[in-house]
């Protein structure tokens, strides 16, 4: 693995391309992982999703409901926050135990690296699997970043971020339940705080 955070110049090259402000494409970083994707133990920062693998698992045919009942932290089906483990390593342990039920669902039910996307959006990050999407995340920052560039153009994302439409982009990107989280206001702070640190 190479370097474990994304240095400005790669955000600004990155942010060029896709005539974004680097400054609003940092405060993606820094609302998303605190600036940095990885965790001390080198491995990508994750966040297991029981109710994305609820659904992960119904789309593969198998059956929820019996499942959720031994496994009740990691298979649910709606949304809450009550299982995390509010620590990035004992994430790890949440999804070796999905592994073990399925492997594939398990990877896509995660929100993986810089940019916290989640498993089942490899494809419009540019990876033909979910395999290959996590293995790139652990690669480094250089490879967390392009993927979120990625998925940010698969889904049109681009000119909400270019025009610093916070709300839009937010909505877009975590969902409608933004708003609960505030997540468009971090994003307006975090920039804030960039564009003041590179003013001239």
């Amino acid at each position: 693995m190479t370097n474990t955070k994304i240095t400005w110049e790669e955000l600004a090259a990155a942010a060029g391309r896709l005539g974004i402000e680097p400054c609003a494409m940092k405060a993606v970083y820094e609302v998303e992982s605190s600036g940095d994707g990885f965790l001390a133990s080198g491995r990508p920062k994750i966040l297991f999703e029981g109710h994305v693998f609820w659904k992960e698992l119904e789309k593969r045919g198998l059956n929820p409901t019996p499942l959720s009942r031994t496994h009740p932290n990691i298979i649910y089906q709606k949304w809450t926050k009550i299982h995390y483990s509010g620590n990035g390593e004992k994430e790890y342990d949440r999804l070796g135990e999905a592994l073990t039920i399925n492997e594939e669902a398990a990877l896509c039910s995660a929100s993986w690296g810089a940019f916290q996307i989640m498993g089942f959006n490899h494809k419009v990050c540019g990876y033909e699997t979910v395999h290959a999407f996590v293995e790139a995340q652990r690669q480094g920052a250089a490879a967390q970043l392009e993927a979120f560039c990625g998925f940010i153009k698969s889904n049109n994302l681009v000119r909400h971020l270019a025009a610093r439409n916070w709300g839009a982009f937010a909505k877009g990107y975590n969902g409608p339940g933004y708003m609960e989280n505030k997540y468009d206001l971090h994003l307006m702070e975090a920039y804030s705080r960039c564009a003041r640190e590179h003013k001239g």
